[in-house]
């Protein structure tokens, strides 16, 4: 185990994904502490999952995750193209702090997520399968467009 945690990475990743999830961890007792993973997919599209690590605190950090991208870089990453992950305040300058030309993207999945905040509960089915297709176009324009037709629909509710 200790030399997959230990082993080479790649040099360059065309993208990591980086997030946490909060696990119910028993140590002396039972309680909420993040569990931060990150995946790489390299150049030729291959996904591998880079490390997992056991947090301390009872939330996501922007700070632990500096550590963890140093970690990363210390394993022989050089350089990533895209930086994947939620909207954790502080994350973009930590990941900008150990890859300076990384772009930071921000997870589809918690922009859709973060977008339910602003409707009802009982919207949210039928908000969902609105959304579907900005973040499913094949291109910018069909993006654009669908866009344009979720405000007519949504833009106006109160």
């Amino acid at each position: 185990m200790q030399a997959w945690w230990t082993r080479p990475l790649e040099v360059v990743y065309a993208a990591v994904f980086i997030d946490a999830i909060m696990v119910k961890i028993r140590d002396g007792q039972v309680r909420n502490r993040p569990v931060y993973a990150a995946i790489g997919v390299d150049l030729d599209g291959h996904k591998d999952i880079l490390g997992m690590w056991a947090g301390e605190g009872d939330g996501e950090s922007a700070k632990f995750w500096l550590a963890v991208l140093t970690e990363l870089k210390n394993r022989g990453v050089r350089d990533v193209f895209f930086v994947v992950c939620g909207g954790l305040k502080g994350l973009p300058d930590s990941v900008n702090a150990v890859f300076p030309q990384a772009i930071v993207q921000a997870c589809i999945i918690h922009l859709i997520r973060g977008s339910f905040r602003y409707a009802s509960r009982r919207y949210w089915e039928e908000l969902a399968k609105d959304l579907k297709p900005i973040y499913q176009a094949v291109n910018a324009q069909a993006a654009a467009q669908a866009l344009d037709e979720l405000d007519e629909k949504w833009g106006t509710r109160r």
